[in-house]
């Protein structure tokens, strides 16, 4: 396993780390949970994503309890969660958003749900306009100083978001936060390639980057059409079937086709390319994937021994097949 510090922090993650959205039933989740968490871990995994809003709190339940089967030290792992949206259906105004009331006892929430002492990473999940940011900043310093929590960050928020909560950190003298997860894979670049390229410098800001096969599309397995009984088929996720079958995600979809046949050429599968052309990007803290059978987790590691096979040459192939480069910031 490869290790990165998380920015300019002296955290050490995992490159590749372990992701959860887990809305089966309880029991026979947390075996299925604690099976492929442990092939992840016995590889060298060392971030547990995870977030309030999951199954409404039950996916923390559920990595609480395969944690707690599992046994292992708490300084070999790091655990997260993410506020925002509340841990049950139909929240009431105190139940969500990134006030300091929430903010509170969510994070007790998502330790007592977790089975932790503390979370090693906590992220404001969406930015919320209704909260100033000074009450926000000031809240997330109040729990590391206390103890709670070791590193703030962010979800989803713009890189005007994060600069005004940098800014609002160094006026008061409170804790910035340290890292932003944003969507980021082939698909989806301007954010961590562009809008924040000022920041890893400024902020020595980490990313924890979700969704690197851009919801199972860049596996190719969509490739000739929706599969009976995969994720896009069950009820609830009608979006991503709109996601596939849209004339841009058909677009896509061809694209993944000709990016199918670089990865063959290279003796790989195109979900190990997507993951490895994520790893590629040094601003990459880690790249969390998201299993739920012990064979995808496997398979998925096998994206770090792809990495160095990522030459000039192949990635300018790649590159010609997207043709989405977002073009760099103009330096003057």
């Amino acid at each position: 396993m490869e290790y990165r510090r998380l920015g300019k922090s002296g955290l050490p993650v995992s490159a590749l780390s372990y992701g959860s959205w887990v809305t089966f039933s309880h029991q026979l989740a947390v075996d299925a949970a604690l099976e492929t968490m442990s092939a992840a871990y016995e590889a060298g995994v060392n971030f547990f994503d995870n977030a309030e809003v999951y199954a409404s709190g039950q996916s923390e339940t559920i990595m609480g309890e395969a944690l707690r089967k599992a046994g292992w030290r708490r300084d070999t792992y790091s655990v997260s969660s993410k506020v925002m949206w509340g841990a049950v259906e139909n929240p009431l105004p105190t139940q969500r958003g990134l006030h300091r009331k929430h903010v509170f006892e969510a994070c007790h929430d998502a330790m007592r749900r977790l089975q932790v002492d503390y979370l090693d990473l906590y992220f404001c999940h969406r930015p919320d306009i209704h909260v100033p940011m000074e009450e926000i900043v000031r809240t997330m310093s109040i729990l590391i100083e206390q103890g709670k929590v070791l590193y703030w960050g962010t979800s989803q928020w713009s890189a005007q978001q994060l600069t005004e909560a940098y800014g609002v950190a160094r006026q008061y003298n409170l804790i910035p936060p340290t890292m932003e997860q944003p969507e980021y894979n082939m698909f989806t670049r301007d954010k961590v390639e562009v809008e924040f390229a000022p920041l890893y410098e400024l902020m020595g800001l980490g990313t924890t980057i979700w969704s690197p096969l851009y919801y199972g599309v860049l596996t190719g397995k969509y490739n000739n059409g929706i599969p009976a009984n995969s994720r896009a088929t069950l009820p609830g996720y009608e979006w991503m079937a709109e996601i596939i079958e849209s004339e841009e995600g058909q677009r896509r979809i061809a694209k993944v086709r000709e990016l199918t046949a670089i990865a063959d050429g290279l003796g790989t599968t195109m979900a190990r390319l997507a993951l490895a052309w994520c790893l590629k990007n040094p601003r990459v803290s880690t790249v969390i994937m998201g299993a739920s059978r012990v064979e995808q987790v496997r398979d998925n590691l096998q994206a770090l021994d792809l990495v160095p096979q990522l030459t000039d040459d192949v990635m300018a192939s790649i590159e010609e097949v997207l043709g989405n480069k977002p073009k760099p910031p103009e330096e003057y």
